[in-house]
């Protein structure tokens, strides 16, 4: 029978243990890439409106099969009735992927229906990044313009119930990774400052009008920046 001295044993203990495959971590995130992403469109618009940006994420190594755009009716309540059907087409790609976690890109109005999901449904655990580009989060002034006739619109007014209770206590309820993208030059915004979030990460994109921040190749960097930290 051949022996082997305790040095040779040690060598080839560590052969063994570099080539095995890492376990799988209980409960741990997926590696940002395999992460889904869920891309909500805002005010009468629809999943088309991100083509550029899922052709951008694609493109820098994303796989196609892990990014997917949910489409809704702008015209319905944001908490009431918007909130628990983007919660059910969350569970929908948690279940078709297999993952634990998704992240979340939205535009304008979307950004109210999945903070709130975040903030009093189950995204608490199940969201790993929130983007918002050119968000109501405060409240835009141009919804008074619409508001009489279109519920969306009065849930994007300063002061009303859907951006006063996101607002109320933290704006950004751990443990979510947020990030805001807003624009100076945003023509639906106002005031413009209205996007950024506290305890969020607050970027400043170039002077871009409010639809130009879907299809800017630096806000396209800057999501995926945000999308690829831990």
């Amino acid at each position: 029978m051949r022996r082997f001295t305790v040095p040779v044993l040690s060598a080839l203990l560590s052969v063994v243990v570099a080539s095995a495959p890492a376990a799988a971590v209980p409960g741990r995130a997926p590696a940002g890439s395999d992460r889904p992403v869920i891309f909500v469109h805002g005010r009468n618009a629809g999943p088309g409106v991100w083509d550029s940006m899922i052709s951008r994420l694609t493109a820098a190594g994303r796989p196609a099969d892990r990014l997917f755009a949910w489409d809704y009716d702008t015209a319905q309540s944001a908490n009431e009735t918007l909130a628990p059907r983007f919660q059910a087409y969350v569970d929908e790609v948690l279940r078709k992927t297999g993952a634990s976690q998704v992240d979340i890109v939205a535009h304008s109005l979307g950004s109210l229906t999945t903070r709130w999901y975040v903030k009093f449904g189950a995204g608490a655990t199940t969201v790993h990044h929130w983007v918002s580009l050119a968000g109501p989060n405060h409240g835009t002034q141009l919804a008074w313009l619409c508001a009489p006739y279109d519920q969306g619109c009065r849930d994007m007014t300063p002061g009303s119930y859907v951006v006063s209770r996101l607002d109320e206590g933290t704006e950004t309820p751990a443990p979510v990774r947020y990030t805001t993208v807003w624009s100076p030059c945003d023509e639906q915004i106002a005031p413009v400052s209205s996007t950024a979030l506290s305890g969020a990460r607050n970027i400043e994109a170039p002077c871009l009008k409010h639809n130009e921040l879907l299809t800017d190749e630096t806000v396209a960097a800057e999501v995926r920046s945000a999308l690829d930290s831990d």
